[in-house]
């Protein structure tokens, strides 16, 4: 049986109705030409295009399947079909209405929702069509979206997964801020140095243009193949100019918009009580992961700062009597506290948040707390409250009258087994927000940035006043709370009397002073601004305020009564409608050609909903005692794998994800697949048979050996000549130290190496790198590599087996093959590779090492000071030299070793003729 093409822009998913490879598909079958990807991003305002041409090569007809993604936050606008020269355009309606055509294409087994969330920020929107043979199909998409700043950026994301040569690939980003662009970065997964020059930037005061448009040898994986290297993530992201501290005031046809984030203010101080989860279903990697998350914002606390523990199971723990001064004594004492944390239990939420909120009021009538502070508690949890009061309409209820209005209360429910809108109404009604923790590798550093997006508070009761002459239909125009990085934004509309003039005030309070800012604006001149239409698309601030309005609406009618819940939803659905949005109250009817199948109707979904279609739980009964063994494996606890024989999505052998043995039962949870869901809630018994002694024991993702070298060493380091000598040293440290090792310091070139050398097993456990400018930080270990912007900033992890390309202002970061360079024509690059033979670990190497400063030191940076190679005459033996470094004299050998340069995927590895010297730590 044939299977469908499939069809998207940014998430191109392309396959031939018919059993052939690839190859014979983009001959014979459904072939896109051309694809254009255009996004206009206007005051932090994006309207993206995606429009994908397509022909049906073959001779009968095929079905396509259009599929595509885009971020959770957007508003799905218009879809349209061009099927030879009609137009089939998409409807958007109130979501009953288009109730009966959805449960009509269900009864009939077809899949009639075609937006479905696809992981943290992203969701997938698909739509399948019948093509002739030589027709051609033109499929247009369009959305919207506000971005968001956080930690100090705006961020814009395109999925690009064409599984194909495109003839005309294309992406075209337009960015116009009037406030002027600050700071401007790009950065793809997909990206190589041989995709580099497809890709242009072009950038002054205020716009930005960004283009990549690859030919078709460009995309090629391997000449005369169709496999293409376009696929993954294409993302920009940028701040502003601030000029005043009053904020920015846009005017566009009628409407404007203020942004509102000012510098240079004082910190407040915070009081934060973290409440932790670690029940038995915490237990193995998100209990790691939870560990090393928590000695890293314990870290971050400053000394004006005042925090405790609350541990629950079963049972509430509190790791001191009353909050403590952040100081680097009690912060040190916690962080050993956090580390010996184990789970086992069950979960009692309620007594845990309410002991909470005890403490800090016990500060508060104590007068312990400092005036103007802000105080929290910060939840993580990973279940649904299964001890003490375990009815969730109590729980809220406890909650809100014990903190009264005074305490903010972020939930952070960690992976699909939390019940997500619980959680998010008892954040909401708290004056804070909820947010998932997806089980990843990189749960830790979630965790970290959510930490940090309120860990800077700057204003409290921050307040928006207009002349009540000027404005009207405004937005949000009071926050309890404005952190640093974010921004606050409020739009409205300008009442028809309105003089040429707008005057606005933003008044709030820090911990020592009471704050009002003020700003006029022309409201002529300021119209003048958006006259371009190059850089801007039709009515956009009005668009801009409904998309605001209705986010704010459908946030209200979370922790909103019955009552005022339905007049809410009731005005978010007429602007819904109104503009076009497909939002959690209106789907879109998307309308075939006669004769086809049922038409699709697409609604969005939102994070509440989705737990069950995003993981599901498998329990398999245990013996009590020994290890549980099941055919062809052993189970260990937190440990990933493959359980084969086990039912899972259609067409699977079996099932792959985590395996915990909870409670004398095997518990299993992994994503399933988007087409795969599991009716009656997220836990089903599976009955798999158990062996005393398989005959074939595999260890969950045992890792495969690698070819070894016999007789050669990878160095830990490879210097490339310097300003006295080109001949290559490779360096190998030895010894053993608790802290980790300065290796290169250059304060001229702003640049810090750092590492963490283990003795006993003769490697690095990581290797960091700081820059002064650009301001970021790039930490490798053997498992990831993390890269963070700023103090405080986004954290970003990658695999090495993954690719990466991200440009900044004074610094190129790529990862590819397997090598990841820091590189800037100003400054030294520096390599860094993980080897897995012959002797498992990181290494690193230096290029250009002559734009070292004269201050450079340390374990390596001292080869670039006091350094002397005895010349060849000198030599005491045919392969022996001597070597001077900073006043000591060392004899290093001329010695053939292993060249890491070019990968850890060359096999054999290549070798290189240096000489050799072990430094002594």
């Amino acid at each position: 049986m044939e299977a469908p093409s499939r069809i998207g822009p940014l998430s191109l998913l392309i396959f031939l109705l018919a059993s052939s490879g690839p190859v014979a598909a983009e001959k014979d079958g459904i072939d896109i030409y051309s694809l254009t990807l255009d996004s206009k991003v206007t005051s932090r305002f994006a309207h993206t295009t995606i429009t994908s041409r397509v022909v049906n090569k073959a001779e009968e007809a095929r079905e396509a399947i259009f599929q595509m993604e885009l971020p959770k936050t957007a508003f799905i606008t218009n879809f349209s079909m061009v099927i030879d020269g009609v137009t089939y355009p998409g409807e958007i309606k109130e979501k009953a209405a288009a109730q009966e055509k959805y449960s009509s294409a269900v009864a009939q087994g077809q899949s009639a929702g075609i937006i479905k969330a696809t992981g943290r920020s992203m969701e997938e929107f698909q739509v399948s069509v019948n093509v002739a043979p030589t027709a051609k199909v033109t499929f247009e998409l369009v959305y919207e979206e506000l971005l968001k700043r956080q930690l100090g950026k705006y961020e814009l994301m395109l999925k690009v997964r064409p599984q194909q040569l495109v003839k005309h690939l294309q992406i075209d980003i337009h960015i116009f801020e009037p406030q002027g662009i600050s700071s401007l970065e790009t950065e793809s997964t997909f990206m190589t140095n041989d995709l580099a020059d497809a890709l242009t930037k072009t950038q002054n005061k205020t716009k930005a243009h960004i283009v990549f448009k690859p030919s078709l040898s460009q995309q090629q994986k391997e000449p005369g193949k169709e496999d293409t290297t376009v696929d993954g993530n294409f993302i920009v992201r940028y701040d502003v100019d601030r000029v005043t501290d009053a904020g920015d005031i846009q005017i566009e046809n009628g409407y404007f918009v203020h942004h509102f984030a000012p510098a240079g203010l004082p910190m407040v101080p915070k009081n934060v009580v973290f409440v932790i989860d670690k029940s038995g279903s915490m237990a193995g990697r998100k209990m790691r992961q939870t560990r090393e998350a928590m000695v890293q914002i314990l870290g971050d606390l400053r000394p004006e700062d005042q925090f405790n523990l609350v541990i629950f199971d079963g049972h509430v723990f509190q790791w001191m009597p009353a909050l403590l001064q952040a100081s680097s004594q009690n912060v040190e004492q916690a962080k050993k506290f956090t580390s010996l944390i184990s789970a086992m239990g069950a979960t009692n939420i309620n007594d845990a948040v309410l002991l909470a909120v005890k403490m800090l009021d016990d500060s508060n009538r104590k007068e312990k707390l400092p005036p103007g502070s802000v105080s929290m508690v910060i939840l993580l949890t990973d279940g649904d409250a299964t001890d003490g009061e375990t009815n969730p309409k109590k729980i809220q209820e406890n909650v809100k009258a014990a903190i009264g209005g005074s305490y903010h209360l972020y939930c952070l429910g960690f992976g699909f087994d939390v019940n997500y809108a619980f959680l998010e109404k008892l954040a909401l009604e708290n004056g804070g927000v909820a947010r998932r923790i997806y089980e990843d590798s990189d749960s830790d550093l979630q965790l970290q940035d959510f930490y940090q997006e309120v860990a800077n508070p700057l204003l409290t009761k921050v307040e928006f006043q207009y002349p009540d002459n000027a404005v009207e239909l405004l937005t949000q125009d009071n926050f309890r709370v404005f952190f640093k990085g974010s921004e606050l934004v409020v739009a409205g509309k300008l009442k028809s009397q309105l003089e040429n003039s707008l005057l606005a005030e933003v008044k709030g309070q820090s911990s020592t002073q009471n704050f009002t800012f003020q700003t006029e604006v022309n409201v002529e001149d300021k119209e003048k601004v958006f006259q371009s239409p190059k850089y801007i698309f039709h009515n956009f601030m009005e668009r801009l305020w409904a998309y605001l309005t209705i986010q704010q609406l459908l946030e209200k009618a979370v922790s909103a009564s019955a009552e005022e819940k339905k007049s809410l939803e009731a005005r978010a659905l007429g602007l819904s409608l109104n503009f076009s949005f497909v939002t959690p109250l209106t789907s879109m009817v998307v309308t075939k050609p006669e004769g086809q199948d049922q038409d699709q109707v697409a609604s969005k979904p939102v994070e509440a909903d989705n737990d069950w279609s995003s993981s599901f739980s498998l329990m398999a009964r245990l013996p009590n005692a020994g290890t549980p063994r099941f055919p062809g494996l052993i189970f260990q606890q937190g440990v990933s794998g493959h359980l084969p024989g086990v039912p899972g999505p259609p067409g699977a052998a079996g099932v792959s994800g985590s395996f915990l043995p909870v409670g004398g039962a095997l518990r299993y949870n992994r994503p399933p697949p988007p087409d795969y869901s599991m009716m009656g809630g997220l836990d089903a018994m599976a009955s798999v048979p158990l062996l005393p002694d398989p005959p074939l024991m595999k260890l969950f993702e045992a890792p495969i050996p690698s070819p070894t070298h016999p007789g050669k060493k990878a160095p830990h380091f490879i210097l490339l000549g310097n300003n006295h000598t080109e001949e290559t040293i490779c360096v190998n440290v030895r010894g053993s130290s608790d802290s980790p090792q300065n290796l290169i310091s250059d304060p001229g070139q702003g640049i810090e190496v750092t590492g963490q050398y283990e003795g006993r097993r003769n490697k690095f456990d990581w290797l960091q790198v700081s820059y002064r400018t650009p301001e970021i930080r790039v930490r490798v270990t053997q498992d990831n590599i993390v890269v963070t912007r700023g103090h405080g900033g986004k954290s970003s992890s990658h695999q090495w087996k993954s690719s990466l390309y991200l440009v900044l202002p004074g610094l190129k970061i790529t990862l590819e093959n397997g090598v990841l360079l820091l590189s800037d024509p100003d400054k030294a690059t520096i390599g860094l590779v993980f080897l897995n033979h012959p002797t498992p670990g990181l290494r690193l190497f230096l290029r250009d090492p002559a734009h070292f400063s004269s201050q450079t030191s340390g374990v390596l940076g001292q080869f670039y000071q006091d350094f002397q190679l005895d010349p060849a005459e000198v030599r005491t033996f045919e392969n022996t030299r001597g070597l001077s470094v900073m006043g000591k004299n060392y004899t290093v050998t001329r010695t053939s070793m292993m060249d890491f340069q070019e990968g850890r995927a060359t096999v054999p590895q290549s070798e290189l003729l240096c000489w050799y010297l072990e430094q002594p730590l």
